[in-house]
């Protein structure tokens, strides 16, 4: 793979590269489908930050390409950010807007985290293992070790941190010789060609989908920053992404879908209603299969275990049972 990125080829990696390949195929059939939307915004970006275009492979294993998924320790969306980083690298964080979960938003700041790292290591597989365990870590691992790259600090390192950057490798791996592996795309529901719009007024994803023909679906896995449904441009605008083939719709019927806010925007925000409106939005249910595991169904819905546990009152996680019905408030 041609890299200004050191890549080398050992024991660490064959085994990663045998995961994504064999184990997780699955995983990366999404994530291949999932890269037809997301990849041009990481390059668009890397390229104008003049930052290498393989960097564009950290979401996968942050992420797994999962705009919504939420780590144990709180990080949150494509790139992982935990709220201090994120609001550090002007992302807004707030009961409304996570711009952890904009895939463009959320990169450029990942991109300017990385350019920072870079500017400390002066390395970037110290860059992305900082990345990963934080500058401070990676610091302490190098005056351990009197090394200077990643390999040489290995065994200093934290253990996730280890395998972070063979993982690291493998994805861009598993990526660029899927097809070597039989391994195909799968389906996704992300449109393909998407579009932008300004919005400069306060309005509820329902005004639009109850006008033109996008559903709330559509609507919240392309604007998944927008917390309750709800784009607050009081003070200052905001993006709204949809499918291309329905931005002419929308302009054509944006006076109808602003004259709705009496109908759906003060209705929802009304106090008496929020925390209610919150609460159906967000519980769901899971009914557990033979052989699910509380990590595994904890992936799948972007929670973490020990939510899981708190919810369902469940003191020991290996204590679950087929049939058994989990709460789920995401």
């Amino acid at each position: 793979i041609p890299s200004i990125i050191e890549m080398p080829f050992n024991e660490i990696v064959k085994k990663y590269i045998e995961a994504y390949t064999e184990r997780l195929r699955n995983k990366v059939s999404f994530m291949l489908a999932a890269s037809n939307f997301y990849m041009p915004i990481f390059e668009e970006a890397l390229e104008a930050y003049d930052l290498p275009l393989e960097l564009k492979y950290l979401p996968i294993i942050e992420s797994a390409l999962q705009v919504n998924a939420v780590s144990r320790a709180g990080a949150v969306g494509l790139w992982q950010f935990m709220p201090s980083t994120g609001k550090s690298y002007g992302l807004e964080i707030n009961t409304l807007v996570d711009e952890r979960r904009d895939p463009i938003r959320s990169t450029e700041a990942a991109i300017r985290f990385l350019k920072d790292l870079y500017r400390i290591f002066g390395d970037w597989t110290l860059a992305i293992a900082a990345y990963n365990c934080g500058p401070g870590n990676v610091n302490k691992a190098i005056a351990r070790s009197g090394g200077k790259s990643f390999w040489q600090i290995y065994d200093y390192l934290p253990r996730e941190t280890r395998g972070y950057v063979p993982a690291f490798i493998a994805a861009t791996y598993a990526y660029n010789y899927h097809r070597e592996h039989n391994i195909e795309m799968t389906r996704t529901p992300i449109p393909l060609a998407l579009d932008t719009i300004h919005v400069n007024r306060v309005m509820h994803l329902e005004q639009i989908a109850s006008t033109i023909d996008v559903d709330m679906e559509t609507l919240r896995l392309l604007n998944p920053q927008y917390r309750m449904d709800i784009i607050p441009a009081s003070t200052k605008p905001y993006t709204l992404i949809l499918p291309q083939r329905h931005v002419n719709q929308y302009i054509e019927n944006e006076a109808e879908i602003m004259a709705k806010d009496s109908t759906y925007l003060k209705e929802y925000l009304n106090p008496v209603n929020l925390d209610k409106k919150r609460l159906e939005k967000r519980t769901t249910y899971h009914r557990i299969k033979r052989g699910e595991t509380l990590g595994g169904i904890a992936r799948r819905y972007g929670v973490t275990v020990n939510q899981l546990m708190r919810w369902n009152g469940i003191k020991n996680a290996g204590r679950i049972r087929e049939g058994q019905r989990l709460r789920i408030e995401k």
